[in-house]
């Protein structure tokens, strides 16, 4: 039987081993979450009758186009990595997203769904400025972070 001391090193080991890299600067992120928005809402408009499905699906998988970057990452020139430092696949963009679909969802529902879009994306907005390694609820549920596109390592 495993003796909890050798546990406890084990788990050690691998967080230290893990590859740390810079956060990305919040504007960058909200800027290029912006630009991403506004091509879900082109979509939206220009492919009349499927464009709300559409831009939901540019939403949820965006993330897993360019090697890991939507369009608004890829102009931004950021990037979405997995905690392994592996790229963001289709499925991790389609959970880390979820909060943002859901958004784009109730903002076709007039003053309550804007209201509840507002409030969704503030609180977004507010657990990456308050989050010491700037994720936000997607990023935590699909284990991913999101860095500057070269993705240079943390030096201390």
């Amino acid at each position: 039987m495993p003796d909890m001391a050798e546990e406890v090193n084990t788990q050690e080991s691998e967080e230290a081993t893990a590859p740390e890299y810079r956060k990305a600067n919040i504007l960058n992120r909200f800027v290029a979450r912006f630009i991403d928005l506004i091509i879900a809402a082109a979509l939206s408009k220009l492919l009349h009758p499927v464009g709300f499905f559409a831009g939901l699906t540019y939403l949820l998988i965006a993330d897993g186009f360019f090697d890991g970057r939507s369009l608004g990452k890829k102009i931004i020139k950021l990037r979405t990595i997995k905690a392994d430092g592996e790229l963001c696949t289709y499925r991790d963009s389609i959970l880390r997203n979820l909060t943002i679909a859901a958004g784009y969802l109730f903002f076709f529902i007039p003053y309550i769904g804007w209201l509840f879009t507002l409030i969704l994306y503030a609180v977004e907005g507010l657990v990456i400025v308050g989050n010491e390694k700037g994720l936000r609820i997607g990023d935590e549920l699909a284990k991913t972070f999101i860095i500057e596109n070269g993705g240079t390592k943390i030096v201390k």
